[in-house]
C-alpha cells in the first residue's frame, strides 16, 4: 500500500488528484492523508468535502486526519512509500527540521524510521529562497525523493517551484527501486 498526502498548496491540488487518479488505474492500493488545512479549508479551488470525498471515494479508504491516526503508519502499518504531493514549504521545511505537528508530518516521521521510500512533490513560493536549504538537506538524506520541478512563473514568482504531477507515477516507480529521477530541476 502507498500513503499519499495532501498539502495545502492548494492551486495544485487538482493536479495533484490527477497523479493519484493515474496510480489507481494502474492498480496502486492507496491509503490517502490529508493535512489539517486540506481537510478542513475551503478555497476558490476546491471545497474541503467535496476534495476529501472524492479522495477517499477514489481510494476506497478513509483517509488519515490526525497525528494520532497517522503515527502507526511507521511502526504498525506498513506503507510500501508515502508520496506527499503537494508539499509544501511549511512541510518540506518541517520534515528537514524533524518537526511532527500535523498528520502529514507525523507520517513521514514515522514513515522515514521504517526507511521506506518518501516521495515529495514540491509547491511552494518560496523553494529558492527560504526553503533552498532544506531542499539541499532532504536531498542528502536516504530514502527521500523528489519529483522533478520548474519555476512556475520566473518573472512573478521567481522563487517559486513546482513539481511536475504529470511525473508522479515514474518517480515513484524509481524511488521504490532506490532512484531519484532525473533531471530534478526541468
Amino acid at each position: 500500500m502507498i500513503g499519499y498526502a495532501f498539502c495545502g498548496s492548494f492551486c495544485t491540488l487538482s493536479h495533484s488528484l490527477a497523479a493519484l487518479r493515474r496510480l489507481r488505474a494502474e492498480g496502486a492500493e492507496v491509503l490517502p492523508i490529508f493535512s489539517e488545512r486540506v481537510a478542513g479549508t475551503d478555497t476558490r479551488f476546491w471545497r474541503a468535502k467535496e476534495f476529501t470525498e472524492t479522495v477517499e471515494t477514489m481510494c476506497e479508504r478513509k483517509a488519515v486526519r490526525t497525528i494520532v491516526e497517522a503515527e502507526p503508519l511507521g511502526p504498525s502499518i506498513h506503507l510500501e512509500a508515502l508520496v506527499i504531493a503537494p508539499c509544501t514549504g511549511n512541510t518540506l521545511a518541517k520534515i528537514a527540521q524533524g518537526i511532527t505537528d500535523s498528520a502529514v508530518t507525523m507520517a513521514a516521521k514515522a514513515h522515514i524510521r521504517s526507511d521506506r521510500p518518501l516521495l515529495l512533490a514540491l509547491s511552494s513560493n518560496d523553494s529558492m529562497s527560504a526553503n533552498l536549504a532544506n531542499i539541499a538537506i532532504l536531498l542528502q538524506r536516504k530514502q527521500i525523493f523528489f519529483v522533478p520541478m520548474r519555476q512556475d512563473d520566473p518573472e512573478k514568482k521567481p522563487h517559486s517551484l513546482v513539481a511536475d504531477f504529470t511525473a508522479l507515477p515514474d518517480c515513484l516507480s524509481a524511488a521504490l527501486e532506490g532512484r531519484q529521477l532525473r533531471p530534478l530541476f526541468l
